[in-house]
């Protein structure tokens, strides 16, 4: 995180919802050994996957959509490169990178 965005995320008294949900997502890429991937779908979703983002997209299992603006508030309190964030006592390491997928932006979560 940022130094702006670490100081807010940690002033808040709980977990932001984005990173209970990012958190949730990170558990299901854990278990099954994946990436979470977030790719835009319209203005107002983002489609959720778990998989290896090096595949094609028809090799992601879909999750899902998060609101947009949720997703904006995962990217604002994480960073490109490792991470570490803790949700609701549970901690988590993982990797934030960017690639393309089926000529579409996506934002890859590698828990480590």
């Amino acid at each position: 995180m940022t130094p702006s965005n670490a100081a807010i995320y940690q002033s808040r008294a709980s977990t932001p919802e984005s990173l209970r949900a990012l958190a949730g997502y990170l558990e299901l890429a854990l278990d099954e050994g994946e990436s979470v991937v977030l790719m835009r779908v319209g203005t107002h979703v983002r489609s959720v996957y778990v998989g290896d983002p090096s595949g094609a997209l028809e090799e992601l299992t879909e999750h899902g959509v998060v609101a947009a603006c949720q997703a904006d508030e995962m990217l604002s309190l994480t960073r490109m490169g490792l991470n570490r964030i803790t949700a609701d006592d549970q901690q988590y390491r993982f990797m934030r990178s960017v690639r393309y997928i089926a000529d579409r932006q996506a934002v890859v979560f590698t828990p480590m």
